[in-house]
């Protein structure tokens, strides 16, 4: 990472562009993963083509890139479904393969939401369960255990109050399947527990915000360090012009302050489903302009300084979330304006 940055912009990485893994195919038949479904159903192409990002050569260019503009931490969307890690290659070839991989820190989002047939456009309109994101006691205990050998390990590893951070999508899933919140606050503190004795600190465990506020009562419950999103169109809705969502945007920033949990501001470039999709659909953001996109970092921006956050994190959705036309790497329609945009507002501070 720059350690010249004023703020920690950390894009989210949705690991499905490469047809490395096999079972990847179930969803995506081509071998390609997730470009599989651009190639058929988005007009805007990326500028950089259709690259395989569990190839080091391809992330030793992105993370320069990223970093030039301002993005100096991945966080990895990180599954494990039926016993096993899925689509983890494109973080352990691609970027941890990167010779230049510790110019980024990095951190993992345990996206254990249940696995459907929303990513496979044959089927996506259905969503029907595929894999079941909930695990016991026992798997939690071989995850953490992986996830402790093969990223917290790492120096550049991102870490609050010097201890390792891991977000969780799934707060729910994350409760049912270690059998209730009780258990699941005993699952954490044996995490916790793990890894002071591992000589980690300890542990930094974020959870990710939906609609309700009923994650800030289930982050005390669970003794969570903090609180971010993923997607603005969790907490407004979608299929509206973007300057519509500036209000919104500021009104969820005015909410945090009153539940005692740190909130580590998001943005969001974009939203839209409709590329997964092959019936029509109107949830697509419109006027996702680099202009909009400025705006929105400097609300972020804002709320980092007033609440004088440290670290000062800002989560943005995200690096290549092509599909959900919510993405910062380049196209043929802006180029490279929303990343020029973090460039300005965050590297121009």
């Amino acid at each position: 990472m720059d350690n010249s940055a004023l703020y920690d912009i950390a894009a989210y990485i949705w690991p499905s562009y490469t047809g490395d893994e096999p079972r990847s195919r179930i969803f995506w038949p081509q071998g390609v993963g997730e470009w599989e479904t651009v190639r058929k159903r988005m007009h805007q192409k990326p500028l950089w083509g259709m690259q395989n990002e569990a190839d080091p050569a391809v992330m030793e260019y992105q993370i320069g890139q990223a970093a030039r503009h301002g993005v100096n931490t991945f966080i990895y969307d990180w599954y494990w479904y039926d016993n096993k890690p899925f689509l983890e290659m494109c973080l352990n070839e691609g970027f941890l393969g990167a010779p230049n991989n510790t110019k980024m820190k990095f951190y993992i989002m345990w996206a254990n939401h249940t696995a459907t047939t929303l990513w496979d456009l044959r089927t996506s309109h259905g969503n029907y369960p595929v894999w079941d994101g909930a695990v016991s006691f026992a798997i939690f205990q071989d995850i953490a255990r992986r996830w402790m050998e093969s990223y917290f390990s790492r120096e550049n590893y991102y870490r609050i109050g010097g201890r390792p951070v891991l977000s969780v999508f799934d707060v729910g899933n994350l409760i049912r399947g270690l059998g209730g919140m009780e258990s699941a606050r005993r699952a954490v503190d044996w995490l916790r527990e793990e890894l002071a004795k591992s000589g980690f600190g300890g542990l930094h465990l974020q959870l990710i915000k939906f609609g309700g506020e009923g994650v800030f009562e289930q982050a005390r419950a669970l003794g969570a360090d903090s609180v971010t999103h993923y997607q603005t169109a969790c907490y407004t809705k979608s299929g509206c012009d973007y300057a519509d969502w500036l209000p919104a945007m500021q009104k969820e920033f005015d909410l945090m302050d009153r539940h005692g949990v740190p909130y580590y501001p998001h943005v969001s470039v974009g939203w839209g489903s409709q590329p997964r999709f092959l019936k029509p659909k109107n949830d697509g953001m419109t006027n996702c302009t680099p202009e909009n996109i400025k705006k929105a970092l400097l609300l972020a921006k804002n709320y980092v300084d007033t609440h004088a956050l440290t670290p000062p994190l800002i989560t943005l959705n995200s690096w290549n979330e092509w599909t959900e036309t919510s993405y910062l790497q380049p196209d043929d329609v802006n180029g490279y304006g929303y990343l020029e945009a973090v460039r300005e507002v965050m590297l121009n501070a």
